[in-house]
């Protein structure tokens, strides 16, 4: 993972998307289904490709919405769809072909009041906020976004009645509909022209944005924030929350400036990510380097990525916070300061999230209910109150409103990063400073993630990987104290491994899209020591998978979320080189 010399400076014209072709794309590319790279394929949260790879344009999306109204006659789920969409160039025609499917099928439609863009979990919420106290007639959404990625992706993602991310159940179904749909050249498809679809009985206007905003209060101490006069700076990364936050700030009077409104699907504003693309990306300290230069200028500062479901949390000491510190931070303000929550209301994370979760969930005495990746396993435990809390490493979290009711089932962007806000009005200190106090108590882990190489036969053999096929019995130094391919909290299969020792850990696990695999590590000895089990971790897949270490490794890089040495310091202080 070399980092590219435009990491974190302003995009450059030659990296700018051509939008009229990419549109053109959309329309005149037709994907050949026989061709891997040109068929529905979700991942762990929709499906998602470029027009100009033909991997994302209007049959896809064509084929998907027929496979959806399928699915839902399937099911039985008679209610409204909700629908949203982000500010990605593909996002506004995905839509539209969308509609003329749904309309053409008598799905009753809720699309947004003006054509607003409409954040992900403002769907989650109106899923469920339509679906309470209901037992038949249940709503669903899509959400059409291919969250932080460059601009000329698409993405398409289906909510089910429970406001989260669909299982794979539900995605296996609807993608081998649509991928039968795409073979016989749509055939079955049901459609009418966009603007009969507009003027379809079916067809009505939702105002997402008032109803999620007024609602706010009762999942944040918005009087908190208020009284004590934080001042907040949000960079909506040009996306889907872009005009969400001036009514925020109104209706609970918050000292909030947002630092950047523009919408432009070139995302020409932002700086480049580590591998010199533009990305959305809030946790990445090269993509936020526009935010994290105004740190000093507000007591909190964040963004949002393109659809809102991931936050990025700047401190004036800290600079950007990695996403495992954050969440490690929230978990511990959130238990200690929401006494209407469940008592055995559980801490939700990841199998490849930090370990210094489970340290602080283990102080509070809260059960820790570890996953594989996708926010699709917390959906259950959020909806029932079970889990009080469920994050990512990739730095999407949703929790309990004051209540302990569920708030969202999906990824909520918009609110840990007013969380921020309230720690710090309430704690008289921001959650930089905050984690410097649990690295102290709990230790001072430092986390990274790396890819290698891999091909489509060796990340089927990861995938199936067991215990058993794992020869080593030390890593970096220690005892290896357990090897997970399935995760302990709900004992479903990680799709890789886990391989833990005393003071570190690597899990592993293969990309869904493209032919690499992924390594996560940490450490509680510092960056020399991780890179030890970075170099070590590739050794032991390479060698379960068979492959040759020299011909399949690749140098492991200390990478963005590796802070925690001196030499690393610079890139939460805001300096791109």
């Amino acid at each position: 993972m070399k980092i590219s010399p435009l990491a974190g400076k302003p995009a450059t014209p030659a990296m700018l998307v051509n939008v009229p072709r990419l549109i053109t794309a959309y329309y005149s590319n037709m994907p050949d289904a026989a061709i891997p790279a040109q068929r529905v394929a979700f991942g762990t949260s929709g499906h998602r490709g470029s027009a100009f790879e033909t991997s994302f344009n209007e049959w896809h999306v064509l084929a998907i919405s027929q496979a959806i109204c399928d699915y839902r006659k399937r099911q039985g789920t008679g209610g409204p769809l909700f629908i949203g969409i982000d500010t990605h160039a593909l996002s506004e025609p995905a839509c539209a072909s969308a509609l003329e499917v749904l309309a053409a099928n008598g799905v009753d439609v809720m699309i947004a009041d003006n054509d607003e863009y409409t954040p992900t979990p403002v769907i989650s919420h109106a899923i469920l906020t339509y679906n309470h106290g209901r037992k038949t007639g249940l709503a669903d959404g899509i959400v059409i976004t291919p969250s932080h990625n460059p601009p000329d992706n698409g993405g398409f993602k289906y909510n089910p009645p429970n406001g989260g991310p669909a299982d794979k159940d539900i995605t296996g179904w609807i993608e081998a509909r649509a991928n039968a749909l795409l073979e016989n050249s749509l055939k079955g498809v049901k459609r009418i022209s966009f603007g009969k679809a507009l003027r379809a009985a079916t067809t009505h206007r939702h105002d997402f944005l008032n109803a999620y905003v007024s609602d706010l209060g009762g999942v944040l101490d918005m009087d908190a924030i208020r009284g004590a006069n934080i001042r907040m700076g949000v960079d909506p990364l040009g996306g889907a929350g872009v005009h969400y936050w001036g009514p925020i700030a109104e209706r609970y009077g918050l000292n909030l400036t947002v630092v950047n409104e523009v919408v432009d699907p070139t995302f020409r504003f932002m700086t480049a990510d580590w591998d010199g693309k533009i990305r959305m990306d809030p946790s990445s300290s090269y993509a936020m380097q526009s935010l994290i230069g105004l740190k000093d200028s507000y007591d909190i500062a964040f963004a949002c990525d393109t659809d809102h479901d991931r936050h990025g949390i700047v401190t004036k000491n800290a600079g950007l916070l990695p996403p495992n510190h954050y969440l490690a931070v929230a978990i511990h303000y959130l238990f200690q300061h929401r006494p209407k929550w469940r008592k055995d209301a559980a801490v939700g994370k990841t199998v490849v999230s930090s370990q210094m979760i489970a340290r602080v969930a283990e102080k509070l005495g809260r059960k820790l209910y570890e996953v594989p990746v996708g926010f699709k396993w917390f959906v259950g435990g959020l909806l029932d109150g079970s889990l009080g809390f469920g994050g990512e490493e990739s730095a999407g979290a949703s929790f309990s409103r004051l209540d302990g009711s569920v708030w969202t089932t999906d990824k909520d962007g918009i609110v840990p990063a007013l969380l921020s806000a309230e720690i710090t009005a309430r704690m008289g200190r921001d959650p930089g400073e905050i984690y410097r106090d649990l690295a102290r108590e709990f230790g001072e882990p430092v986390y990274d993630r790396v890819e290698a190489p891999a091909t489509p036969e060796q990340k089927q053999l990861l995938a199936k990987l067991s215990p058993q096929q794992i020869k080593s019995t030390q890593l970096a130094g220690e005892k290896i104290q357990g090897i997970l391919t399935r995760a302990p909290g709900n004992d479903a299969p990680i799709g890789g491994l886990k391989v833990i020792a005393e003071s570190g850990w690597f899990a592993a696990r293969p990309s869904g899209t493209e032919d690499i695999y992924k390594i996560y590590a940490e450490s509680f000895r510092g960056a020399d020591h991780l890179r030890r089990i970075l170099e070590e971790a590739q050794a032991i897949v390479s060698d379960a998978l068979g492959a040759s270490p020299d011909k399949d490794r690749t140098s492991p890089v200390l990478h963005q979320q590796t802070v925690n040495e001196a030499k690393e310091e610079w890139r939460y202080e805001g300096n791109p080189n």
